[in-house]
């Protein structure tokens, strides 16, 4: 899978740059994959493309498979003729310096609607022809989703278990009586994702003439404000009256006293593996289709995860609950081969966790920011690694290797110049440099890092929701080609090109 030396950049498409307030799949993501090309960077890795719900955070989505309406390039639509130049000129003036998710989703909506009703109206035989054909396709997540989507909007946005009784239980009768009602507001949300779709494809295909390699990403959770929790019911954890029995989250550690609770409805596993875990084939096989290579966030949840009870208030009191482990794997390989898959097996690792991952040669992390504790020696310094590992200067869930820094201790920031062997300019690029020179098959850099930007430009506080969260855009100017060629400079030397070949069995 990732057994060649290579590389890349972290860099979520909502924070590229561009004009109208948040980063979408136009020209800007063109113009990234042409500076990754220049860098002789193999990888740009995102994070999911859902679309994001409470808190604005990706790993919270409506759905575990239709992409985010906010990425939607509206420049595209004109060209496709579904929008005027005129109509463009209606949306306020946007920041550069940060995503405003509500002003944006509000100047967006009256355009998107407008691209819709032109489609219906007057598009081509042959794009209305594909789009028959997306919703044949497509059919088996489609439906539920638009239909949630429309109801939501009708219900004043409650969360599904909040709405009235026959709708919340899938009662036949109501919903063909929604869908009936909300006919319109169902087929606009099935051409987002058509438009959607179409537009992301295009962007992957570029990058992949260009020979950069898309990385994907896959909460082990959905969010309880789903339409697959919504669809699916037996699938989780609900009682009777659909109320979560228990919800996932993390234990107490040395981070938090009362550990993480994420509040997500847990899988009913062996409900699943009664029909060879399908719902999640399908969902790997949506994300094998958005991405070239998957990775699975809170990897160890498939070894054992923690579950409390939905009543309690922190993730003190819950249980570990053994996984579908191996046999879950051993199904998706059966159905889809050896899986491009990267297990995020950050923080704890317990031996069954690591044997799983191991079991199917799945590459783990590494963060350099968790390599510097001088109080104790870590497998996270460099000098610990093996091959099959990602390394990265630090991830959308960590302070930027410049803020991290200068927060550090006294002894650890002495600990990390040690390392390094000079002084504390530029930290940043010596981080990046470290990655790179290490033995890991693979070395990702958040762009936040590659720009040496302070904790201002941080992506994510985890345990925290709002503030700046998912927020941070990259600038225009942010794409020097002098920067892509000092980082060419350094993947050139480190043997990180498509041209290196490793001299070693």
């Amino acid at each position: 899978m990732m057994t060649q030396r290579a590389s890349g950049i972290l860099l979520h498409p909502t924070s590229l740059p561009g004009k109208y307030g948040i980063g979408t799949l136009g020209k800007a993501a063109f113009n990234f994959i042409d500076f990754l090309n220049k860098a002789k960077q193999q990888y740009w890795q995102i994070l999911p493309l859902g679309p994001t719900g409470y808190g604005d955070s990706p790993y919270q989505c409506y759905s575990a498979h239709a992409g985010n309406p906010d990425l939607i390039d509206l420049d595209i639509l004109v060209s496709s003729h579904l929008l005027s130049q005129e109509d463009l000129a209606t949306l306020p003036h946007f920041s550069e310096g940060g995503v405003d998710y509500e002003l944006v989703q509000r100047a967006r909506l009256p355009l998107l609607l407008k691209a819709f009703h032109t489609f219906s109206a007057h598009a081509p035989e042959l794009d209305k022809l594909a789009y028959r054909n997306f919703l044949k396709s497509f059919s088996a997540w489609l439906n539920d989703y638009a239909l949630f989507r429309a109801i939501k909007e009708e219900s004043g946005h409650k969360p599904w278990y909040q709405w009235d009784h026959d709708l919340k239980t899938r009662n036949h009768d109501a919903l063909k009586a929604a869908e009936s009602r909300l006919a319109e507001k169902i087929d606009f949300h099935k051409f987002l994702q058509f438009v959607f779709l179409k537009q992301w494809m295009i962007v992957k295909e570029y990058a992949k003439k260009h020979k950069v390699r898309i990385i994907g990403d896959i909460p082990l959770y959905i969010s309880l404000d789903s339409s697959d929790a919504w669809a699916n019911p037996d699938l989780f954890e609900f009682d009777q009256d659909l109320n979560p029995i228990r919800v996932g989250g993390v234990p107490p550690d040395y981070f938090s006293e009362t550990g993480q609770l994420w509040g997500n409805p847990l899988f009913r596993w062996d409900v699943m593996k009664n029909d060879n875990y399908k719902w999640w084939m399908d969902r790997i096989r949506t994300n094998l289709t958005l991405s070239d290579v998957i990775r699975i966030d809170h990897f160890r949840g498939f070894a054992a995860y923690w579950a409390v009870p939905y009543s309690e208030k922190t993730a003190i009191n819950g249980t570990w609950v053994t996984g579908p482990a191996k046999d879950f794997f051993y199904a998706l390989q059966k159905e889809f081969g050896n899986l491009p898959i990267i297990a995020e097996d950050l923080g704890v690792m317990t031996p069954d966790v690591e044997d799983l991952r191991d079991t199917f040669g799945f590459p783990g992390m590494k963060i350099l920011e968790f390599a510097f504790d001088s109080s104790e020696a870590n497998d996270y310094i460099p000098y610990n690694y093996t091959k099959n590992y990602i390394v990265y200067t630090g991830t959308h869930d960590n302070d930027t290797v410049a803020g991290w820094f200068r927060g550090a201790s006294e002894a650890d920031r002495q600990q990390v110049l040690d390392y390094l062997d000079k002084d504390d300019r530029d930290i940043h690029w010596s981080f990046v440099r470290l990655a790179w020179s290490s033995v890991a098959n693979t070395a990702i850099v958040p762009m936040q890092d590659l720009l040496g930007l302070g904790n201002e430009a941080r992506m994510n506080l985890p345990g925290t929701v709002g503030g700046g969260n998912w927020k941070w855009r990259a600038r225009e100017s942010d794409f020097d080609p002098a920067m892509a060629d000092a980082l060419a400079a350094i993947t050139t030397l480190f043997g990180r090109t498509r041209k290196s070949k490793s001299k070693t069995k």
